[in-house]
C-alpha cells in the first residue's frame, strides 16, 4: 500500500476546495492500496487520441472526466467497444463538445468483458465509523439490495465471510463455462478499501 501517493491525490483535491475526485484520481488512490483498476491514460488534446489508443490496444473505452459529474451516461459521455482510430477519434470530438461547460479531460481506458458484475464501497457510519461494502453490482445494486458490511479494518477472513453471506454469492463460483472469480484477490482489495477509509477521515 502506498499512502503517501494517496495523500497526494486527496491533499491536492481539498486545496482546491473540491468534495470529489474524478474517476481517474479516485482509480489512482484505489490502486494505491491495491485494488484492481483498467489501464487508461487522460487526454486533452486531439492528437494524443491515436498514439494513447496504441499504448492500450483497442477495443477501448472512452469518458469524459470530470469531478463536476457524476453521472456521464445520462451526458453522453461514455463510449464503449470503440474499435479502430476513427471511432476513437469521432468519440473523442463528442465527448469534448459534451463537456463544455465542465472542467476535465478524456479518459481512454482499457475495455474490460465480463458477465459478472459486482460492487465494492465504503461507508462511514456515525456510530462504526469506515465501514467496508460488498455486493452484486450492476442494475442489481439497487433493485436487490443484496449487499454485506464490516467495520474496518478487516482481514480475509472477514473479507471472504462477506463475500460468501450475500445471498447471490453463487456468483463467484463457477458458472455456465465461466471460471470461478478469485476469491483471494477480491479479499484483498474489499481490505485495501477498507485501509483508504482508516486512513483518510475526508473520504
Amino acid at each position: 500500500m502506498n499512502k503517501d501517493s494517496a495523500a497526494q491525490i486527496i491533499k491536492l483535491a481539498l486545496k482546491e476546495g473540491r468534495s470529489a475526485l474524478s474517476e481517474h484520481e479516485a482509480k489512482q488512490v484505489l490502486a494505491a492500496y491495491g485494488v484492481s483498476v483498467t489501464r487508461e491514460y487522460l487526454v486533452e488534446n486531439r492528437g494524443d487520441v491515436e498514439k494513447t489508443a496504441k499504448k492500450i490496444g483497442y477495443p477501448l473505452v472512452m469518458k469524459g472526466c470530470s469531478f463536476e459529474i457524476a453521472h456521464k451516461t445520462e451526458k453522453g459521455l461514455i463510449y464503449t467497444d470503440i474499435r479502430n482510430d476513427a471511432e476513437a477519434l469521432e468519440a473523442f470530438d463528442r465527448i469534448k463538445k459534451g463537456l463544455n461547460g465542465y472542467s476535465g479531460a478524456i479518459l481512454i481506458q482499457e475495455m474490460v468483458k465480463g458477465r459478472r458484475e459486482l460492487v465494492m464501497g465504503l461507508m462511514r457510519d456515525e456510530q462504526f465509523g469506515p465501514c467496508v461494502m460488498f455486493g452484486l453490482g450492476g442494475i442489481f445494486t439497487e433493485i436487490l439490495k443484496d449487499i454485506s458490511f464490516r467495520r474496518a479494518p478487516i482481514d480475509e477472513s472477514d473479507a471472504v465471510k462477506m463475500i460468501r453471506e450475500i445471498r447471490g454469492n453463487k456468483i463467484v463460483d463457477a458458472l455456465r463455462g465461466m471460471e470461478a472469480v478469485d476469491i483471494k484477490t477480491l479479499a484483498q482489495m474489499l481490505i485495501g478499501i477498507g485501509h483508504i477509509g482508516l486512513d483518510f477521515e475526508c473520504v
